[in-house]
């Protein structure tokens, strides 16, 4: 299994999204609050690493891993 580095979370695992720490277009500040799944991870400056993250609608975007928490 994958797991982020910290939090311990898995490919496949519920999350919500509880913070969004940078300016973001209407659609990600949307997902404030929601609940989706992990589907993959990717690094996100060389030394963090990001959630992909695909809610009910099908659509998906990465998240930092302090942005989310498990449910």
């Amino acid at each position: 299994m994958v797991y982020l580095t910290k939090s311990g979370m898995e490919i496949g695992q519920k999350v919500k999204v509880y913070r969004i720490k940078d300016r973001v277009n209407r659609d990600v500040a949307g997902t404030l609050g929601k609940i989706g799944t992990i589907k993959d991870f990717k690094m996100t400056d060389g030394s963090g690493v990001g959630a992909i993250v695909e809610f009910d609608d099908q659509k998906a975007t990465w998240f930092f891993e302090d942005e989310l928490k498990p449910v």
